[in-house]
């Protein structure tokens, strides 16, 4: 359930996307097609070639060159890479379960968006949000897209991890590739019998743990016990989940208490999510604030009987593999986990949490650029802030992921940062005006204010011939 519950790229592995909802109505997407971007990207106009297979192009084509580099990179499964550390670590942790990864990165819309349940006019389908290789094909955007099939393996304890991508903003904890991980438990109604046992021996291993665990959530109507399910079993359903999660948090952070003497302290919080209930996310105590780590639930009963599973009831977790990376290892920037610098790779040794070491801090170069948006066109962070819609024609939208994936498409990993920095509405005539310093910095050397500038001009020249605006 990766896709529930946010990950680095927004605290935990379900994001901005916690608002998906794998497995309640399926429907048909091609009934309300996405939200169109207005980005018209100089892609290339060949057909995608993607682990041996042609995916032809249409309107919907979407996915530059940029992304399309990014596949096949398998950072997940490198054993000396502080995300495959990070994998390994949890799959050794939940050893007596099954470790799957997907082959391809490449699912279908049905897969990705319907069978999950989302419905046609969900943000997640636009192609402001998500990469499209044409219509009925796309990028992944949660490790989600593979539940179902991953439960019709028959499968009643696994963990699937695997690398996901979507549009999104550019800075330290933003990229628009980034691996998740899900796991869950499952067990037929003539095994539920068992857990009692169970949960006694994992209470009884965790009680020797130094750690503190928070927990005043309840069973409400904001956060009820499935009306299929039986409430002594649910409960021991519950329990089961909550001391396998504080058994893996303690496995990853317990050095921490070691080191202090103190205990690690964990805190659990009511949570809601589409596909499990109750749903709970789960945080740490860590070096002076609480942080989200992972969210989790009891699966949704529909989830299950989508799979062929209706005799079956569990739990399931999901987290983003960069945010415990960047947390463990000290990492303070997203784009390092893609260098081939030497400096980077050889910190790290397999089945080891060390502290990354900076080997160097070049010097940013920051430059402004400032535009009006084409005419009868407001940003679509003005847009939700004035109630305005894209139905029935009301203007025209101007989405800051179509802006960012141009200056990633241009700069690569050489920019840090975009942000926003000034936004103005001319008083007569109404035209919005944006400014968006870019922040340039190179992970392994020093650049020039030259090829700064060299980048600059060309995303100012790109945005004006795809976009429409206007420089000031």
């Amino acid at each position: 359930m990766a896709s529930l519950f946010k990950s680095l790229n927004h605290p935990l592995s379900f994001s901005k996307f916690s608002h998906y909802s794998p497995i309640a109505i399926c429907r048909d997407t091609h009934r309300s097609p996405p939200v169109r971007s207005r980005l018209q990207s100089t892609l290339t106009r060949e057909p995608y070639q993607i682990n041996g297979k042609t995916f032809r192009l249409d309107e919907y084509s979407n996915t530059p060159p940029s992304i399309l580099s990014k596949l096949n990179r398998n950072l997940h499964m490198s054993p000396s890479h502080p995300i495959g550390i990070i994998r390994k670590i949890i799959e050794r942790h939940f050893a007596e379960y099954t470790a799957l990864t997907p082959d391809s990165p490449v699912v279908s819309v049905w897969q990705n968006f319907d069978e999950l349940g989302f419905p046609p006019d969900h943000p997640g389908r636009s192609l402001t949000d998500s990469y499209y290789l044409n219509k009925e094909y796309m990028l992944r955007t949660h490790t989600s897209a593979h539940e179902v099939e991953s439960y019709r393996q028959g499968l009643d304890k696994w963990l699937l991890s695997a690398d996901v991508y979507r549009r999104d903003e550019i800075d330290s904890s933003h990229y628009p590739v980034f691996h998740q991980m899900e796991g869950t438990h499952v067990w037929s109604t003539s095994e539920l019998h068992t857990l009692p046992d169970l949960n006694a021996k994992l209470a009884a291993s965790l009680a020797t743990c130094p750690i503190a665990i928070e927990d005043s959530t309840q069973i409400s109507a904001s956060n009820p016990i499935q009306l299929q399910h039986d409430l002594i079993h649910a409960a021991e359903i519950i329990k089961h989940l909550k001391y396998s999660l504080n058994s893996l948090i303690f496995r990853l952070f317990g050095h921490v208490a070691n080191k202090t003497g103190e205990p690690l302290k964990v805190r659990w919080i009511e949570a809601y999510f589409p596909f499990t209930t109750p749903s709970y996310e789960v945080e740490i105590f860590w070096e002076g604030e609480w942080l989200e780590l992972l969210g989790c639930g009891v699966v949704m009963q529909k989830t299950l009987d989508q799979a062929g599973f209706a005799d079956k009831a569990g739990w399931a977790f999901g987290l983003g593999l960069e945010r415990l990376s960047m947390v463990l290892f000290s990492i303070p920037d997203i784009r390092l986990f893609w260098t081939s610098d030497s400096r980077f790779i050889n910190q790290f040794s397999p089945g080891k949490i060390s502290t990354f070491k900076p080997y160097s801090r070049y010097p940013e170069c920051y430059k402004d650029m400032s535009f009006w948006l084409p005419t009868g066109t407001i940003s679509a962070r003005q847009a939700e802030k004035d109630g305005a819609a894209l139905a029935g024609g009301k203007g025209r939208i101007f989405h800051e992921n179509d802006y960012f994936e141009i200056v990633r498409e241009v700069a690569g990993d050489l920019v840090e940062n975009v942000s926003l920095i000034d936004e103005f509405t001319h008083p007569r005539t109404g035209r919005q005006s944006q400014c968006y310093r870019l922040n340039y910095r190179h992970m392994d050397r020093s650049l020039s204010n030259e090829e700064v500038n060299a980048l600059q001009d060309l995303v100012q020249k790109r945005v004006v011939e795809e976009m429409g605006i206007e420089m000031r």
